[in-house]
């Protein structure tokens, strides 16, 4: 019995590594030029932020907030009962956006919360505000106007808020 390769064997593996080192040397083109391409862009260029230079698009922040605010509307069982979306929207109008200008976002969600008093929780509406601001004394005065101005209209209890650090780019 010979240890040779017969000649079928010899000419298979010779094909396979013919087409193993032209794929290399085809992927290794291709590697280089992307490498070539990434590397001739401007640093600035290479990961830039669409939107910079100005204070409510900065391209990167340092000392930002997130902060949610929770509204109750009314009853989830009963929509027509309590705060309907044109007076929501009254309310962002006059009290949220004059005081940030810039964007917010709004989510509509279903919550609930239970009374020291109560034996069942109140299932209500709700919309949470989210705003992302420059974190000073000011921004959060802001913030606790928007919800003094909630609890004044509806005689609510309370607003939720909940204030985050954040990891801003635009």
């Amino acid at each position: 019995m010979s240890s040779e390769p017969s000649e079928g064997a010899s000419r298979t593996r010779r094909t396979a590594l013919s087409l193993g080192l032209a794929a290399a040397v085809l992927l290794s083109g291709c590697a280089e030029r992307a490498l070539t391409t990434a590397a001739s862009l401007p640093p600035q260029a290479q990961a830039a932020p669409i939107l910079k230079g100005d204070e409510a698009h900065p391209g990167q922040t340092q000392g930002w907030v997130e902060t949610k605010l929770y509204f109750g509307l009314g009853p989830a069982d009963d929509p027509a009962k309590g705060i309907g979306e044109a007076e929501w929207r009254a309310f962002l109008d006059k009290e949220v956006t004059p005081r940030f200008p810039d964007g917010l976002s709004v989510v509509d969600l279903y919550g609930q919360w239970q009374g020291k008093q109560e034996t069942t929780p109140e299932r209500l509406h709700t919309k949470m505000l989210l705003i992302l601001y420059r974190d000073n004394s000011e921004n959060r005065a802001k913030i606790d106007a928007i919800r003094a101005a909630w609890k004044q209209k509806t005689g609510d209890q309370s607003v939720l808020r909940v204030t985050e650090p954040a990891d801003v780019s635009f």
